[in-house]
């Protein structure tokens, strides 16, 4: 048994069943139509139902028709995106790049190795001179 959902239109309200768990879907298109026979109806009055409905009808389809232009003009761009993206994944590592560290000369090392033993002396002179 397919359920049956009250919906309000233009003022008036129907009972029209559908599908089971369409009901959300239905009433969200229910609501597009209330919308526009809202707009009919504070435009020309109470107007005879048949009409109304055809009117709301027409207003919701040919402001819908952009929709489909937008929706199509996405899906294009969803393919390119995609494309870019296949391509992406597809193409061949980069090389790496080849970091040079600076190294420290050997001269410097030496230096410092002589600076250092001239330290070391110093202190156990100093530590002879001071008998500790």
């Amino acid at each position: 048994m397919m359920p049956e959902v009250e919906i309000e239109i233009g003022g008036r309200v129907f009972e029209v069943a559908c599908q089971d768990g369409e009901q959300h879907f239905l009433q969200t298109a229910a609501k597009m139509l209330d919308n526009e026979a809202q707009v009919l109806t504070s435009q020309t009055g109470r107007i005879p139902e048949a009409r109304m409905l055809l009117m709301a009808g027409l207003m919701l389809a040919d402001r819908t028709g952009g929709v489909e232009d937008k929706l199509r003009d996405l899906e294009a761009r969803l393919a390119e995106r995609e494309a870019e993206l296949e391509a992406l994944r597809s193409a061949p590592a980069p090389e790496p790049q080849k970091i040079e560290v600076p190294t420290i000369p050997a001269e410097v090392s030496e230096t410092l190795a002589e600076l250092a033993a001239r330290a070391e002396a110093l202190a156990a002179e100093i530590e002879e001179k001071t008998g500790g």
